[in-house]
């Protein structure tokens, strides 16, 4: 009788080890998901909204971010087999939460430079625009077609970015002190404070559909800004596998497509942001 229940207590012992062991199991095989970090606040390549839809992304429990961006995240996730994460976070802070490994990746409208290439890997360009200027539509600006014909006027860009560097190609511009954001920016422009702001052509086109009081200014060939306006993926140092995955995917979107997802990310956009 000894023997039976010790030979039980040992079976029921056994059986009790193997529960965790499959649920660890279960764990291995769910669904990881992809952190990417973005302003939402950056149209049409990202911008916050309170209601959801199709495109967009939960951010917190009252609203979500929708844009460029957000899609171009969504179909990374897809076919990597993992659910998307849009972590809505400010310019200056992408790469410092990327390399403390708050986020996957960085999708929002940033240009690869020098500086940043040191902190951070990226991909190659998701997509490629041209810089314009936006001015108030009754401004004397409309018609110019030269950078230099800004010479003597104010003229604002976003804080740590190409926007803002571009600027001093102007000669003679009084180069105002930058803004954290783009909304921003586009108020002082409205305010008179500004006479002219600094924008990819993407963005200029939300801004002027969402503002019919402003105007969109473009240059002739060889007399307009000399920038890199791509924009490129940023993963951190270490995760190499990932960002081979990342190219693949962002490898397997035709320029069609591209060309399209901005179209109808430009014409969603919010009204008022």
């Amino acid at each position: 009788m000894k023997r039976l229940l010790a030979l039980l207590t040992l079976v029921l012992a056994l059986t009790g080890c193997s529960a965790p062991a499959d649920n660890s199991t279960n764990d291995d095989t769910a669904r990881k998901t992809l952190k990417v970090g973005m302003e939402c606040n950056y149209a049409p390549f990202n911008w916050t909204q309170v209601e959801d839809s199709d495109t967009a992304e939960p951010i917190s429990s009252v609203d979500f971010c929708d844009g460029y961006d957000v899609v171009i995240a969504a179909r990374i996730a897809s076919e990597l087999n993992m659910d998307v994460q849009i972590v809505k976070t400010d310019w200056d802070n992408l790469i410092p939460a990327l390399n403390a490994n708050d986020i996957d990746l960085i999708i929002a409208g940033m240009t690869e430079t020098p500086d940043r290439a040191e902190a951070v890997n990226f991909t190659k360009p998701y997509y490629e625009s041209q810089m314009v200027a936006v001015v108030r539509a009754n401004s004397e600006l409309t018609g110019i077609t030269s950078i230099q014909e800004l010479s003597g006027y104010n003229v604002l860009g976003q804080l740590n970015t190409i926007y803002d560097e571009i600027i001093d190609q102007i000669e003679g511009v009084n180069h105002m002190v930058p803004q954290d954001s783009y909304p921003r920016m586009v108020l002082s422009l409205q305010a008179g404070e500004a006479d002219a702001i600094t924008a990819e052509m993407p963005v200029a086109q939300g801004v002027v559909a969402a503002n019919p009081d402003l105007a969109i200014v473009t240059f002739a060939e060889g007399n307009g800004f000399v920038a890199d306006t791509s924009v490129s993926v940023a993963v951190r140092k270490t995760d190499t596998d990932l960002l081979e995955q990342v190219q693949a995917v962002l490898d397997s979107i035709t320029q069609e497509e591209r060309n399209t997802m901005m179209q109808e990310a430009t014409n969603r956009q919010p009204a008022n942001e």
